[in-house]
């Protein structure tokens, strides 16, 4: 079975060839690394490894941070496929299809940015409207998203009131940014973590801002 983890280390020469070495022992194979965040002498990675039958994914922490300086923020389940530079893909296959392009967007984002699901929402007068959703995406409606109209990217609190009680018993992670206009937004979310980081949020908004002017939004 494959697990993402993310791992906080120094960003020093060796450390990352010493948590591999760590996680060899458990019989955790290495499939991709990818560096998140970087910055003050310490680094993010998320890394994709495949650990055998049997074996638990606390194995996998308690490798990682027998390595000094090491932190694990997260490990869970990770079916998708690891690749940082899909996003040109993905913005290809949208201008192709300009109808379906929120749709698209929705289904594709999650594995770019190694999230659980998406939604594409817009701020009326009547309230909220779901555009586009990923098939992972809860299927009840939300009807109030205090923070919309958004200005700028942002990670959102997950303890907010607005949010619905089975997202927070999941512990789900969320970040969302304006699509366009600041009446329409693509929201993302990580059930059981990890938090989103700046430089994933910077990302996001980024790569929003490519679609946005694909879709003419």
């Amino acid at each position: 079975m494959s697990f993402l983890i993310r791992v906080q280390l120094p960003d020093s020469p060796g450390t990352l060839g010493a948590v591999a070495t760590a996680l060899g022992t458990v019989g955790a194979d290495i499939l991709s690394v990818d560096v998140v965040e970087r910055g003050g002498g310490v680094a993010i990675d998320d890394l994709v490894v495949e650990l055998p039958s049997g074996r638990l994914p606390d194995a996998l922490i308690t490798a990682a941070e027998s390595v000094e300086g090491v932190e694990v923020d997260a490990v869970r389940p990770y079916a998708g496929v690891l690749d940082t530079h899909r996003e040109l893909e993905l913005v290809e296959e949208i201008a192709a299809q300009p109808k379906c392009g929120l749709d698209i967007l929705a289904e594709g984002v999650p594995r770019i940015i190694r999230a659980g699901w998406s939604l594409v929402v817009k701020y009326t007068d009547d309230g909220v409207r779901t555009l586009a959703s990923s098939s992972a995406a809860p299927e009840a409606p939300i009807t109030n998203l205090p923070w919309l109209p958004l200005e700028r990217a942002t990670v959102l609190d997950s303890e907010d009131s607005w949010i619905p009680e089975t997202w927070q018993e999941l512990g789900t992670e969320l970040a969302a940014t304006p699509l366009g206009k600041p009446d329409k937004a693509l929201l993302v979310a990580r059930p059981g973590g990890p938090m989103f980081r700046a430089a994933e949020v910077a990302r996001l908004a980024h790569f929003a801002g490519i679609v946005s002017v694909v879709l003419d939004s």
